[in-house]
């Protein structure tokens, strides 16, 4: 998934003619707490709630002294690369620009979070399996060996440890007709096992989750 295939239609730029109080109208009124300043495609910079607040809600945006960081991502960058400049600069929407420099639209964390929704199996049906891994022995394909070994397939795997942690936290998201096989498993390969979840004991709890995070996401 690239970022011109996540730029949003609902959300316009501002103008440098937009006042500051209008420019703060229309964020709450998005729920988003940036938004661009375009000048026809000219991508002039990223104004913040917190810029505006600090101003004269009465002048138009064009007269405010902004940052020289102007965050954008290119049409081209993958969603990994979008994820990694909205997560540096703790950012609620993201410029797309072209090759030339062009302004597209911009990305919503909330485009993001309804694209992660769809397509990272989050809806299946499976077991969740929590492993905790020294950095030094983290192997992802003995891991998915070990698991296939027993019949398992790996829905999703991520990491959810800081970047300079010594030990691993390692989710799994798993179709497998035993987990308990593959949790003996793994034990035997040295890995230890932080949790586990049999797919019955949370389907329904899941499926529920999932619908009302899409429900939120249709408001």
């Amino acid at each position: 998934m690239l970022a011109k295939d996540l730029i949003t239609t609902s959300l316009l730029p501002l103008r440098t003619s937009t006042s500051g109080e209008d420019a703060l109208v229309l964020m709450r009124d998005a729920v988003v707490r940036h938004l661009p300043i375009v000048n026809n495609t000219q991508f002039l910079g990223l104004v913040s709630e917190d810029d505006i607040l600090a101003a004269d809600l009465s002048e138009p945006i064009g007269s405010y002294e902004l940052g020289a960081h102007k965050p954008y991502v290119n049409e081209s960058d993958h969603l990994v690369e979008v994820l990694r400049v909205m997560g540096q600069g703790r950012l609620t929407v993201i410029p797309v620009l072209n090759e030339k420099g062009d302004y597209l639209g911009l990305i919503t964390q909330e485009d993001i979070l309804a694209h992660l929704a769809s397509a990272t199996s989050l809806a299946e049906n499976g077991s969740i399996l929590i492993l905790e891994v020294n950095r030094r022995d983290y192997m992802p394909g003995e891991i998915g060996r070990i698991i296939e070994g027993e019949d398992g397939i790996i829905l999703l795997m991520y990491l959810s440890s800081p970047p300079q942690a010594e030990v691993l936290e390692v989710t799994l998201k798993l179709h497998a007709p035993s987990i308990s096989r593959i949790v003996a498993s793994l034990e035997r390969f040295k890995y230890r096992i932080r949790a586990s979840y049999q797919e019955s004991d949370y389907n329904d709890a899941l499926k529920e989750n999932y619908e009302a995070l899409m429900h939120y996401l249709s408001v």
